[in-house]
């Protein structure tokens, strides 16, 4: 269970997290479903290509646990719909 601190409306993440994403890229809206505590369905409207929807799905991460960008690190799927990322 990871360790999360509230300061003002954000969400600080104490422990690392691995977040499952399953990825739905060039999506009509995007939109954060969670699945579970791990697991996400992330559409975003960015097309697959040069890293655009990796990047994309990264700052709805950001936004979603309420943490700065440089904090979301993919970790692997590059190239696939499945994707796993770590906050830090």
């Amino acid at each position: 269970m990871e360790s999360v601190a509230h300061h003002a409306r954000r969400k600080v993440c104490i422990n690392p997290m691995k977040i499952f994403v399953r990825a739905k890229p060039n999506a009509k809206a995007a939109s954060v479903e969670k699945l579970d505590d791990a697991h996400y369905v992330i559409a975003v409207t960015e097309p697959p290509k040069e890293n655009k929807a990796n990047f994309a799905i990264m700052e709805a991460l950001a936004r979603h646990f309420g943490v700065s960008l440089s904090r979301i690190r993919l970790i692997s799927g590059r190239t696939s719909k499945e994707k796993t990322f770590e906050i830090l």
